[in-house]
């Protein structure tokens, strides 16, 4: 699957997504200590050749596993970045492997800056010419919509996405993200600036914008307030899983549409990629395990959203 391309990655993931009549992302988050015995080599230190050389089949393993039945997976740039340039080579891989099987790649880097510098990140991923072109990626609106215009840009060219932080499922989240502005709370006030942005990204054939928010299964209310202030936005929910929200509440701010509820992806990452009968030396037994987790977790959220 061709990153640049002349259909919305609104269009072209939604479209997925109701041929599958699921939302599920499956986020690639190869955390070293979690990796199974099949697939460890030497120390797994970071700095070590062999570990980079360990993450790459795991997460190749697990990409071909899951390509058939999810519509995206969602890398996390950090876990790749610790490990160096070896890291980033295999982010790089990854990515390219992922769209050779049809997968679309939402790259979770929450980056976020200025002028030059996010103009940099944005061509880094975005940009007609991308080093590493990934169809959307996460980024960090706390300096302003100056900060997020960048990434806008490149993806309006380009038909690709860009997903802003709005409101997180992790506790502390709420410590910033629901103080009260006066003119509404922080996520209500960041999501109303991005009216513009999620206009210009709108879909061709879909009523929605490759213009994305994150939100939390763990605080449904929220989402359905972001919905009334975004209707076109795709949602990007986290916490449910590994956070204990319930499928009913991550997908809570979908609409009906012609498979079900619609609106955006719903991630997890470590109940798949990580199921305790997965911890083995055993091929057979970890592609078992991660097979029950994805089906277990994709027919849940399908019955959430009325397949």
């Amino acid at each position: 699957m061709a990153t640049h391309s002349d259909e919305n990655f609104a269009d072209r993931l939604i479209r997925r997504v109701r041929t599958l009549r699921h939302p599920l992302c499956v986020g690639i988050d190869p955390y070293l200590d979690r990796i199974p015995p099949l697939f460890r080599r030497g120390t797994m230190a970071p700095s070590a050749r062999d570990t980079a050389d360990a993450v790459e089949e795991f997460c190749t393993h697990a990409i071909d596993l899951v390509a058939e039945r999810v519509a995206i997976i969602k890398p996390q740039i950090a876990l790749f970045e610790m490990l160096g340039w070896r890291g980033m080579r295999v982010l790089e891989h990854i990515v390219h492997h992922a769209h050779a099987r049809h997968l679309l790649v939402l790259l979770d880097a929450k980056r976020g800056d200025i002028a030059d510098t996010a103009d940099g990140y944005a061509r880094a991923y975005l940009a007609p010419d991308a080093t590493v072109p990934v169809d959307a990626m996460t980024v960090n609106p706390y300096l302003g919509p100056d900060a997020v215009a960048p990434f806008v840009a490149a993806a309006e060219q380009t038909h690709r996405g860009v997903v802003v932080l709005v409101r997180n499922s992790n506790p502390g989240a709420a410590t910033y993200q629901r103080l009260d502005t006066g003119e509404g709370r922080v996520f209500e006030v960041v999501a109303g600036s991005l009216s513009d942005p999620e206009a210009r990204l709108l879909g061709r054939t879909t009523p929605w914008s490759s213009l994305g928010v994150t939100v939390g299964a763990t605080s449904p209310a929220d989402s359905q307030r972001v919905r009334d202030l975004l209707p076109h936005a795709l949602f990007l929910v986290l916490g449910y899983g590994a956070q204990g929200a319930r499928a009913s509440d991550a997908v809570r701010g979908f609409v009906p549409g012609p498979a079900g509820l619609e609106g955006g992806i719903v991630s997890t990452s470590r109940a798949v990629l990580f199921p305790a009968a997965g911890d083995t030396d055993s091929a057979s037994r970890w592609e078992a395990a991660v097979l029950d987790a994805l089906t277990r977790a994709s027919h849940e959220l399908g019955e959430a959203v009325g397949r």
